[in-house]
């Protein structure tokens, strides 16, 4: 099967953009990149993504796929050459989707009020954060990842966030290490992956980003 053009609409710091970054490179897939301006979109993503208009959104010979998790699974359904994504066996499947869905809807809430809050709601977001990663911590166990030895879908549901950690330690006043150990180490033995350290920036550079919108938003 001819697998044509293939074009990424992204945004650098995006963790959901990270993670077809990473499933794409995982796949060895040759693709555009194009990056977005979320406060002057393009004609193109406002066609390919109407309902929600965000970023990232697949194009794969003209067919937008939108939702960073779909484009992982997508990616691995069209892509069969390399070594798969997901499990084949179906409870096994249900269950990193299970986690996969965990992370959308805990991890993202909880780690932005680190940065993008103060008071009450900061200290709130602070603290679901820590225990939203004990509890993938606890997931995680003694493998070495999500899925046991082989890196895979909830590995690149998560790995984005590694390098926003910086970040949210700065802002929050606290150590994810010495709060979850094993959860670092899970990040850095991610981060010797080409695939995942060539798909993230530098923390640094995320760090200088966060700056500017706390400014934005009044809070520095």
């Amino acid at each position: 099967m001819a697998k044509d053009e293939v074009i990424l609409l992204d945004f650098w710091p995006s963790m959901f953009g990270m993670r077809l970054r990473i499933a794409l490179a995982e796949k060895e897939v040759n693709y555009k990149y194009r990056e977005e301006d979320l406060r002057n979109k393009s004609p193109l993503l406002l066609q390919m993504n109407p309902i929600h208009k965000k970023t990232p959104v697949l194009i794969h010979n003209g067919k937008p796929i939108c939702e960073s998790i779909i484009g992982v699974e997508y990616i691995d359904e069209v892509w069969k050459d390399k070594a798969p994504l997901l499990p084949s066996d179906p409870y096994e499947k249900a269950q990193v989707r299970f986690w996969a869905d965990y992370i959308k809807k805990k991890v993202y809430d909880s780690s932005r009020k680190i940065w993008a809050t103060k008071g009450e709601e900061h200290e709130a977001g602070k603290k679901d954060f820590i225990e939203v990663l004990k509890v993938l911590e606890g997931t995680l166990g003694e493998k070495p990842y999500f899925g046991g030895d082989n890196f895979g879908f909830v590995d690149i549901s998560l790995i984005g966030f590694y390098c926003w950690f910086y970040a949210y330690e700065t802002y929050g006043n606290f150590s994810i290490e010495t709060e979850c150990p094993k959860f670092v180490a899970w990040g850095k033995r991610c981060m010797q992956r080409d695939s995942v350290a060539k798909s993230l920036p530098d923390q640094h550079k995320i760090l200088e980003y966060v700056k500017v919108r706390r400014q934005e938003f009044g809070l520095e």
